[in-house]
């Protein structure tokens, strides 16, 4: 099993949307290095954490999970989506998504502040300079302490 962050604007798409609709594709993924995770490294029963980001308080929101193997986004193909690209053939697309299941939202928000005070955490790609990638892999050691600093929020 692999672990994973995934970040979204809540005011786009939020944990709460995702605990009202059950799941969602994980679409508008305009990055080829995330395209290539997406594609080559996830795996239904893979776990993610849904990261808030910029927003009033950026932070970990809860728990979803990998259901389908990646296929095709479709508004690559879509000339009325913002995320089309007409360089894309439905027979070679550009772009894929992944089918995210909700599994848990935290009691609050592990911020990102407290994410930095984790010496076990310092080589967490979220915490590092320059990093803008909105899909990143997480370690399993990284995994275990962050599901267990978002366990004592209340």
């Amino acid at each position: 099993m692999a672990y994973w962050l995934m970040k979204s604007e809540p005011s786009v798409y939020s944990i709460d949307d995702l605990e009202r609709d059950g799941s969602t594709d994980w679409t508008g993924v305009r990055n080829y290095q995330v395209r290539n995770m997406f594609r080559d490294d996830f795996r239904p029963g893979d776990q993610a954490f849904f990261y808030h980001s910029s927003c009033a308080q950026p932070g970990i929101a809860g728990l979803m999970t990998v259901l389908e193997p990646a296929s095709p986004d479709p508004g690559q193909f879509d000339p009325r989506s913002e995320y089309f690209d007409p360089r894309a053939r439905r027979d070679q697309p550009a772009w894929l998504s992944v089918r995210m299941g909700f599994v848990q939202k935290f009691a609050g928000v592990l911020a990102l502040d407290e994410l930095r005070r984790h010496a076990e955490l310092a080589d967490l790609a979220l915490l590092r300079r320059g990093n803008r990638l909105s899909v990143m892999p997480v370690s399993a050691a990284q995994w275990r302490c962050m599901l267990a600093l978002a366990r004592k929020l209340k």
